[in-house]
């Protein structure tokens, strides 16, 4: 006789024919106090954010610490070197100025606001994730069809199979399943 163990699972899928079931069953998911869920749909869902009680992205501040740095990195380039490494006066002007060096700062800021925004999104969607225990799950693939789902993770606080389950089925999904890693 084998043993076989049971696989871990990661969560509790439930699967919507419609945005409106989508929408009303995020909310009921959002009121349930869940933190660790998320909604898949084949498209973007307008009002989706505001259901799952999703707040202001975060990628701004990177994108804005990222100009920052870029735009005092450039000035103080310009000025070590001009002021310091190789200070050469000619006809009488200033070893630094402000305006000169505005340019290349402004370039400065263009580019490490972009850097800042990708590696801020990178950081907070923990990318690069190789692999993901929904890709194996077969009916998923339909997220990307028809089909609207909603996976609750099994690690969050507030999850117990059975009442997560009958949360799902009074929001209205025909389909619930379990979703190993």
């Amino acid at each position: 006789m084998t043993s076989e163990t049971p696989k871990p699972v990661y969560g509790i899928i439930a699967e919507f024919d419609t945005t409106a079931d989508a929408i009303h069953a995020a909310e009921k998911v959002r009121d349930a106090g869940f933190r660790r869920w998320d909604v898949f749909t084949p498209f973007p869902v307008h009002g989706m954010d505001r259901a799952m009680g999703l707040r202001n992205s975060k990628v701004g501040w990177f994108s804005f610490i990222g100009g920052v740095t870029g735009y005092l990195l450039g000035m103080l380039m310009i000025w070590f070197m001009n002021a310091q490494d190789y200070g050469l006066l000619v006809g009488g002007k200033p070893m630094f100025s402000p305006f000169a060096a505005f340019p290349p700062s402004y370039e400065l800021t263009i580019l490490l606001g972009a850097f800042g925004a990708i590696l801020g999104m990178l950081f907070l969607n923990r990318l690069p994730r190789l692999h993901h225990p929904l890709l194996k799950h077969k009916r998923f693939a339909l997220a990307s069809h028809d089909k609207f789902f909603i996976v609750i993770e099994t690690s969050d606080a507030k999850y117990s199979e059975t009442e997560t389950r009958k949360l799902l089925e009074d929001a209205g999904s025909k389909r619930i399943e379990m979703v190993e890693e």
